[in-house]
């Protein structure tokens, strides 16, 4: 047996939330190991939308133009009737496009797409995916976890300072810290695969049968493939088939239709839809991410997206104790990203007894740049309780221009893993420079113009307030700090202490 290998994170599981989390490390300088018990990646579309807030999850990480060029947008519905016409409509409620929310509809990308852009941006660091590697055991003290992984060169042992399961809905790792993962399966069992098929053209989201949960079939092209997906409800027992003649005889079935035919079954599943929710996000120095936290019903596209916020609001906070800051910031993991699991658990179940009633039309309440952390401890303001945004909200963008004349778009200045500090008007407050914050100053004269007012639009600020903005585009404070008394106190609390004069 090899001897214990020190690393400052081992993430178990390496899905969307588990490559997200990694990336993140790793533009951090943080040593960790990136394990999945698969022996190669995962090769289906379980998850095929990728909704606004993480599209900017994604530009931050800098992937977001290689995912919008392996993917597209999402095609028309057309609702077949039973005498063969149909009607076509549109699924996503379209908005316009406003400096403040740049990136505002979902983007359809199977699953096995958007993991290989995340490896390929995790490659770009120095970094893999270590495959037919099972964890299968650890212990933790107040110093490390002791982990024990199964690889085809024998068993191996791993100290790390912590450990994240992303390892999906059958967490081990939830499982051998004995959380609880209440909830309760939905009463619907479906059938998911993606298949060649001819018979039907690519520009459309064919769907047949709607609002009968026993004919219902849906055929979708996948964005940015030669494949469709084939969605449908099953009996809630016995065996399914998932061959293509298998599938052949379902289409034709629920279709009336002989001239739809499925080539080669590229992956299939059946499934039985559950919505659950760990008790608990973390035990000592364990973490859960993702699927092995909550699990969704597939409706209105939030269960890899919800997974791939839960590893971006972690994984600042496990860089920021890991140099330093106070232990207790990991607390705010849990106390953030669990009631936002809880509601969109909510909304998902919501969205499923629409879909089992024929309608599957999509609003903003599936773009998740709604949800935010107001109310938690990292979120902190003055006493003008009708602010918006508020601290604890999602920070928008905004186009201004520098003093040498150039537009600059604010999410360009708050991209990368440090924190930003945005002063408006001629502050008051003089906050020292440090590691890890960046400050900029808009106003007359000063470094970038708010020339069109979108950023006062934006933020609803005035003279002298300031803007703190975490590494995951959330505001922590915002208000009129005149003496900085207690934004520095803020800024000790998450590791940004003054440099040495």
């Amino acid at each position: 047996m090899e001897q214990p290998t020190d690393i400052a994170v081992l993430i178990c599981g390496a899905g969307a939330s588990g490559l997200t989390l990694a990336i993140d490390l790793a533009r951090r300088g943080v040593a960790f190991r990136l394990i999945e018990k698969l022996p190669a990646p995962f090769a289906g579309s379980r998850g095929k939308g990728i909704q606004p807030r993480s599209q900017e999850v994604f530009e931050d990480l800098g992937v977001i133009d290689r995912l919008f060029a392996a993917g597209g947008v999402y095609p028309p519905q057309r609702e077949y009737r039973p005498d063969g016409s149909f009607t076509d409509s549109t699924m996503m409620e379209v908005s316009d496009t406003n400096p403040a929310e740049p990136l505002n509809q979902p983007l359809m990308i199977p699953q096995f797409l958007t993991e290989r852009v995340l490896r390929d941006r995790l490659a770009e660091y120095g970094c893999h995916v270590e495959y037919g590697c099972e964890l299968t055991g650890f212990e933790q003290d107040t110093d490390h976890v002791a982990a024990r992984i199964a690889t085809a060169a024998g068993e191996e042992i791993v100290r790390a300072r912590y450990l994240v399961g992303s390892d999906g809905g059958r967490s081990f790792v939830r499982s051998a810290l004995g959380i609880d993962f209440p909830g309760r399966t939905l009463g619907v069992r479906a059938l998911v695969a993606d298949v060649t098929l001819k018979g039907l053209p690519g520009d459309a989201w064919h769907r047949f049968g709607e609002g009968d949960m026993e004919r219902q079939i849906a055929i979708c092209p996948l964005a940015g493939t030669d494949l469709f997906q084939i969605q449908a409800p099953v009996l809630p027992e016995g065996d399914v088939g998932v061959s293509a003649a298998d599938l052949d005889a379902m289409i034709a079935d629920r279709t009336g239709r002989s001239d739809i035919k499925v080539g080669t079954v590229g992956w299939a599943s059946v499934y039985s839809m559950n919505a659950r929710l760990a008790d608990r996000y973390r035990v000592g120095r364990t973490f859960l991410v993702g699927d092995a936290a909550h699990t969704h019903p597939p409706t209105g596209g939030q269960g890899l997206n919800t997974s791939v916020q839960d590893a971006y609001n972690l994984g600042w906070k496990l860089a920021a104790v890991l140099e330093g800051a106070p232990v207790d910031l990991l607390d705010s993991y849990e106390e953030e990203r669990r009631p936002i699991a809880a509601g969109i658990l909510g909304l998902s179940t919501g969205l499923l007894t629409q879909m089992q009633q024929g309608v599957m039309r999509r609003g903003r309440e599936v773009h998740q740049l709604d949800l935010g952390y107001a109310g938690c401890s990292l979120a902190q303001g003055d006493d003008d309780g009708g602010r918006t945004p508020a601290a604890g909200d999602r920070a928008p963008d905004a186009e201004l221009v520098g003093a040498a004349g150039k537009r600059r778009r604010l999410f360009d200045l708050l991209a990368g893993p440090h924190w930003t500090l945005l002063q408006y008007g001629h502050a008051q407050a003089g906050i020292a420079a440090r590691r890890g914050l960046r400050i900029h100053r808009i106003g007359e004269g000063l470094e970038l113009q708010d020339n069109d007012g979108q950023f006062q639009r934006a933020y609803g600020v005035k003279a002298g307030d300031h803007v703190l903005v975490r590494p995951d585009g959330y505001i922590g404070m915002i208000g009129n700090v005149a003496h900085g008394g207690d934004l520095e106190i803020y800024l000790a609390k998450v590791g940004l202490t003054k440099s040495p004069a």
